[in-house]
């Protein structure tokens, strides 16, 4: 719960096998905690059941009420909460004003699984019998296979602010009234700005200067207080303080880009490693994240403005190919972002290693990155000697007795690829028998992940990011040496 609202009841009782009651539970038998930590700043709170129990099995009932002035957020409903849960019944009730506009939206149910009692000025939903679903590698994300429904209304009101909207159109209208007076900038601001970028004419030059100056000024803090974690901080703020949530940044990097003549539209996302959409056929408040979206090409420029590493335009796998919101002076548009294909996501490794006649190895390489495997690599360059030694210690982990002689590594922010320039010796790589070294060919990048086998598989395959490797590996065997036999 939150400033906005409050908890008016917490209960419970917790059972034994049998059905008798253990204990019975009050307001006073539940803990509260803080949420903020670390980098986060919220007023949120939370309250919970810190339970040790007797003994097994045992049943815990609990019934509680939540007081709330939002109605922009009315929680989904989700019968069944996780992966190897099953469910009996479960049962959801929802009374309303007409006037308001309730909607509401299903997914995921199996023909029949959903029934729904629908009354004047109310609704119920149960869900029987749902078979609890197993995790399958290489599946949808959950929202894509758990059945759950979806709520909303036309009219809706959001820690002080009313809204209305029935379509994503007139939602990114209301959606700019949070931002209406968040963009203005100190004179010194834009006359810095200004001159930052006097000597180009190409907006997306412009826009570099602009996002690679708010990388250098500002970094992350998460705020979420009260209206805060919808509305953005001013930019004005932004300036001074030289801080602010991905709001916050994003709105910052808009004004001072508005500041130079480069359109660019604050866009709602979902951030997460697992993709996840917007949903563009259904109108609610959505999103978890904001970045920020430059239009070019016919397409867009899309910018992560919380990150001072990224290069310009670099997306990576937290927000690629997904639907977002952008809040266009028209009104809200979804749209997807940046789609990486596996051809895109490369590793190019060129490298030649020695067999020594005592069975050691010693080589070197050099890999080039892109795409995706770029996202993943170009965080280790500011790692120190001693990380680095046991990231490669760990990524080559088929060699035993590994010694890492060099590892230089380049990030080319301009061409978003990053080369790894690695030599490498270890001892013992070989099995000597008699006469004879035997030893795996693939010394530098072996991907032995082999995807588990289902008999009766009932999810659907998803590579969320292919990826491509090529690898061009020259070997050079002990003098007297000849291949007697190898992979085909």
């Amino acid at each position: 719960y939150d400033g906005a609202s409050k908890i008016k009841k917490m209960e419970g009782v917790i059972y034994d096998a049998l059905g008798n009651v253990l204990k019975k539970l009050k307001t006073k038998d539940f803990k509260q905690s803080a949420v903020s930590e670390g980098s986060v700043i919220t007023d949120n709170r939370m309250v919970y059941l810190d339970y040790t129990p007797v003994q097994y099995p045992f049943t815990i009932v609990y019934t509680s009420e939540k007081e709330t002035s939002n109605t922009a957020f009315i929680p989904g409903w989700y019968p069944s909460e996780g992966l190897y849960v099953s469910v009996e019944k479960a049962v959801r009730s929802v009374t309303y004003l007409p006037e308001l506009g309730f909607r509401f939206k299903s997914y995921n149910f199996i023909d029949g699984s959903l029934k729904k009692d629908e009354k004047t000025n109310s609704i119920t939903f149960i869900s029987e019998n749902i078979a609890a679903s197993r995790g399958e590698e290489y599946s949808p994300s959950l929202g894509k296979i758990m059945p759950h429904v979806l709520f909303g209304l036309d009219k809706f009101h959001l820690q002080g602010f009313d809204g209305e909207a029935s379509d994503w159109a007139s939602f990114g209208k209301w959606y700019n009234t949070l931002l209406e007076g968040t963009d203005e900038l100190p004179v010194e601001t834009v006359a810095k700005i200004k001159a930052l970028v006097q000597n180009e004419t190409d907006p997306l030059k412009k826009a570099k200067l602009v996002y690679e100056y708010v990388q250098g000024k500002t970094r992350y803090i998460s705020i979420q207080l009260g209206i805060g974690g919808w509305k953005p901080m001013l930019a004005k703020d932004v300036d001074r303080l030289g801080y602010g949530d991905c709001k916050a940044l994003t709105n910052y990097t808009r004004a001072l880009l508005k500041a130079v003549g480069v359109d660019s539209y604050y866009s709602v996302i979902y951030g997460d490693r697992n993709k996840r959409d917007i949903r563009e056929d259904f109108v609610s408040m959505q999103g978890n994240h904001v970045i920020l979206a430059i239009p070019h090409d016919k397409g867009y420029k899309w910018l992560e403005c919380t990150s001072q590493s990224l290069p310009f335009g670099f997306q990576g796998n937290f927000t690629d190919n997904r639907m977002a919101l952008l809040m266009k002076p028209t009104g809200g548009e979804v749209v997807r972002t940046h789609v990486y294909n596996e051809r895109g996501n490369s590793q190019f490794t060129n490298g030649s290693y020695a067999i020594l006649e005592s069975g050691a190895i010693a080589g070197n390489m050099k890999i080039v990155s892109r795409g995706t495997q770029y996202d993943t690599k170009y965080v280790i360059e500011s790692r120190s000697r001693e990380d680095l030694d046991k990231f490669y210690k760990s990524g080559f982990d088929n060699i035993n007795n590994l010694k890492i002689r060099k590892a230089g590594l380049s990030n080319n922010k301009e061409l978003q690829e990053f080369t790894e320039d690695i030599a490498i010796e270890a001892e013992g790589y070989c099995n000597k028998s008699g006469n004879k070294l035997i030893f795996a060919v693939n010394a530098f990048n072996q991907y032995s992940h082999i995807p588990q086998r289902y008999r009766s598989r009932r999810n659907q395959l998803e590579i969320a990011h292919g990826f491509y490797d090529t690898d061009e590996v020259t070997i050079d065997l002990p003098k007297g040496f000849a291949v007697e036999a190898r992979p085909e």
